[in-house]
């Protein structure tokens, strides 16, 4: 009884959080995956198709490129910005001048808005590249790359510059929980920096590693502002994210059950990327 009363309290706190979080996030959920099985597009009647909406995703040309796309593009720059961040984390690591200032530097992109963000990147592509490349007659750089069929690279200098910070910040963790004495002692051995880096300091952060990775390929397979601020899916409908197919037609094209089905899959799709992810960099953790 004793026992009960005093979590009493707890319970009474934690009540409305698991309330607000039912209702904001598992009640829609649930709605979403009900209306998938319905041909209901936002208002009037309701009819249930079974599983019309789930077999026509891979017959939709359109749903298919977007997931080709996420996925080329989550690819690419979860890559991009371990590599970037483990750098960056190893410079800063090191003993250099004012290294302080410089990881308040790298973490500020990290809190900006990633809207905000976009629509500055938006104009320089637009504008401020296109003219110095004119005055330094640099024809490659003369035309706005999001108007192009590289406009994918756009948003891949974006997404990575910004993301970076939060990845280098978890690599400057894990470097800080290695021993100076592994070091000094690889040293006396006569140990190159490259040896170093490849039996001691990546062994050893593997589980920021992991964590990265997988942080990293859940945010880029989620990508929605930077498209939005930066190209809106163009040119055309080559850079529409699969996140952007789901919000533009299921809530300004009529398709809202259509894409309930497709955010479904995708959730389905999300998570098993995630335990194939963890379950293989977390066997590479242990060989290490």
């Amino acid at each position: 009884m004793v026992r009960v009363m005093r979590s009493l309290p707890y319970t009474i706190m934690t009540l409305p959080a698991v309330v607000l979080f039912f209702y904001f996030h598992t009640l829609p959920a649930l709605q979403g995956m009900f209306y998938s099985f319905t041909n209901w597009n936002g208002f009037g009647p309701v009819n249930f198709i079974g599983l019309k909406n789930y077999i026509g995703l891979f017959q939709d040309p359109q749903v298919l490129h977007s997931y080709a796309f996420t996925f080329e593009f989550a690819i690419v720059t979860t890559i991009l910005v371990n590599i970037l961040s483990l750098m960056i984390a190893l410079a800063l690591n090191s003993r250099i001048k004012f290294s302080k200032t410089f990881k308040a530097i790298y973490f500020l992109p990290y809190v900006l808005s990633t809207l905000i963000v976009g629509f500055i990147f938006n104009y320089i592509f637009s504008n401020v590249i296109p003219q110095v490349a004119q005055q330094l007659h640099i024809i490659a750089l003369t035309q706005n790359i999001l108007g192009t069929g590289f406009a994918w690279v756009g948003i891949v200098i974006v997404a990575a510059w910004q993301g970076a910070a939060f990845n280098t910040i978890l690599y400057l963790a894990g470097l800080q929980t290695i021993p100076e004495d592994v070091y000094e002692a690889s040293s006396i051995d006569g140990a190159s920096p490259w040896i170093n880096f490849w039996q001691i300091t990546f062994p050893l952060i593997a589980p920021f590693f992991t964590i990265n990775m997988v942080l990293a390929a859940k945010t880029y397979l989620q990508v929605f502002d930077q498209i939005v601020a930066l190209t809106n899916g163009g040119p055309g409908e080559a850079t529409q994210s699969v996140t952007f197919v789901i919000y533009t037609n299921g809530l300004g094209g009529g398709e809202f059950a259509y894409q309930s089905a497709n955010s479904v899959v995708y959730l389905i799709v999300l998570v098993t990327v995630a335990l194939i992810q963890i379950r293989i960099l977390q066997r590479r953790e242990m060989q290490f």
